[in-house]
């Protein structure tokens, strides 16, 4: 690509979002960090010296068309990464609509929503969108009902507008890591009642490098979906 790429992250602060957001400012592309509130843009712009931000908030996607209208955004966009997710464990029959509704609202509505806004800027770009999901994504286990449905449905999402924009010259990738040495992940085992080892898990810079070598693949190919494990 002969001119500086442009890119918006999701989920920057921790994890793989920050470890992508790192890799991508050394090489020298132009890296937007999408941040909750004013706050939280301020500490993502000190921390990454060069990225740019945005606010918006994923818990309320109904808000995201409003909130980016009141703000400059980049002329093109050359990938829409959603890194960002929660995670609340459980029981169908100890949670209730609250944890439903939050997840699916974090997890599936505001990438679906941040996705139709910034279309525009991706088709002028052909560009290309990455959703990171996870193993629950293809199979659901006990208790993690609704992060398997939020999962399943982004997988749904990211095949739906596969299709739709292929004509445009998009490509969409979907990545289904397995557990990998983060923070969700530290909170994950807490809820199973188990230790956090994290030489057990892979690092999240190998869950970035998948990414990137989706994103730097040759026009002529598509990465549509890809499974990565930890290898131990």
């Amino acid at each position: 690509m002969d001119r500086m790429a442009t890119h918006l992250i999701t989920g920057a602060g921790s994890g793989i979002g920050a470890v992508l957001t790192r890799r991508l400012l050394e090489r020298g592309d132009e890296t937007w960090l999408l941040a909750r509130d004013a706050g939280r843009a301020k500490e993502l712009a000190e921390r990454f010296e060069g990225a740019r931000t945005l606010v918006g908030d994923l818990a309320e996607p109904d808000r995201l068309s409003w909130a980016l209208s009141h703000q400059e955004l980049p002329g093109r966009l050359d990938s829409l990464q959603h890194v960002a997710g929660v995670v609340e464990l459980g029981t169908v029959a100890e949670l209730g609509t609250k944890v439903w509704q939050s997840t699916l609202t974090a997890n599936l509505l505001a990438p679906a929503e941040l996705t139709r806004l910034l279309l525009p800027q991706l088709r002028l770009a052909k560009g290309h969108v990455l959703f990171v999901n996870s193993g629950a994504g293809l199979a659901a286990k006990p208790q993690w009902g609704p992060y398997a449905a939020s999962k399943h449905g982004l997988k749904a999402l990211a095949d739906s507008l596969r299709g739709e924009e292929a004509a445009n010259g998009l490509r969409v990738t979907t990545v289904y890591p397995g557990r990998t040495a983060t923070p969700m992940q530290e909170k994950v085992r807490r809820q199973e009642g188990g230790a956090y080892q994290a030489d057990a898990y892979m690092e999240p810079e190998s869950v970035a490098t998948t990414l990137l070598m989706a994103l730097d693949l040759p026009r002529d190919a598509e990465v549509t979906d890809l499974s990565v494990r930890p290898s131990a």
